[in-house]
């Protein structure tokens, strides 16, 4: 996964958070805090351009205010995200992430493409 992927895969993790995140939502009333929040994420995937400087505000509120949807946000959205989100983090997985970004580079620096969600699974013990 080079790059330009690895972007493209962290813009759909956003986008994908965001339409369910909408979803859950969309019984609430329009002036409820939650749904605005719901609504600013659904912006955010439609304006990738805005992601560092509108998501980690984004990320904060979400966990800080709204603790039970925290668990749905993808985690590797933290890492991407970096700064105040990698918080939201324990240490062990900002290590494991940061071995995730080295494998990236270093097959990167070979001519060679990691094969991200392999990786990541067997990094992760998903395997």
């Amino acid at each position: 996964m080079n790059d330009d992927q690895y972007l493209a895969y962290c813009q759909g993790l956003m986008s994908n958070f965001s339409s369910d995140f909408t979803k859950r939502t969309k019984q609430l009333g329009e002036e409820d805090s939650l749904r605005q929040l719901a609504a600013a994420f659904l912006a955010l995937s439609k304006s990738p351009e805005q992601i560092y400087a509108q998501g980690p505000d984004l990320v904060t509120r979400l966990f800080t205010t709204y603790p039970d949807f925290a668990p749905s946000f993808p985690r590797d959205l933290l890492w991407f995200l970096g700064g105040e989100c990698l918080h939201f983090m324990p240490d062990e997985e900002i290590q494991q992430h940061q071995q995730l970004d080295e494998m990236r580079l270093e097959a990167a620096s070979r001519g060679a493409q990691l094969d991200f969600t392999q990786a990541r699974a067997k990094l992760l013990k998903l395997q």
